[in-house]
């Protein structure tokens, strides 16, 4: 399935695809952000298909300088999919989903379901 642009509550959101090359480094980044802003899109959503197990480790700083990066660059942050297993593995990064989820630019949702009533709620 290819990269999708979508309409969602008068958001312009850039799904991206599950089986791309995955956010492995910091510097991957840029090339969801230079995708979304391309598309003009507000907000990225990115599956965790895409997100290597470096990523859910916060020791790595991994997520926290992909999510910088997002905040810089004023493109809103969408992880979908089900992380239970690592938040359940993570009090920190069970702490850490949370606090960024009561935010306004960064979010850990389930499915698209989800991320349409937070953004249709926002």
């Amino acid at each position: 399935m290819p990269d999708q642009l979508l309409e969602i509550a008068g958001r312009r959101v850039l799904l991206f695809a599950g089986d791309d090359p995955p956010l492995a480094y910091e510097r991957d980044a840029n090339d969801f952000i230079s995708a979304a802003w391309e598309a003009k899109a507000d907000w990225a959503a990115i599956q965790t298909a895409r997100l290597t197990p470096d990523f859910w480790r916060l020791s790595t700083r991994l997520a926290g300088e992909v999510i910088q990066k997002f905040v810089n660059y004023q493109v809103g942050l969408a992880i979908v999919g089900d992380i239970s297993a690592e938040v359940a593995a993570s009090g920190a990064l069970r702490d850490f989903v949370y606090e960024s989820n009561k935010g306004p630019s960064v979010w850990f949702v389930a499915d698209m379901a989800e991320l349409q009533r937070k953004l249709a709620s926002s």
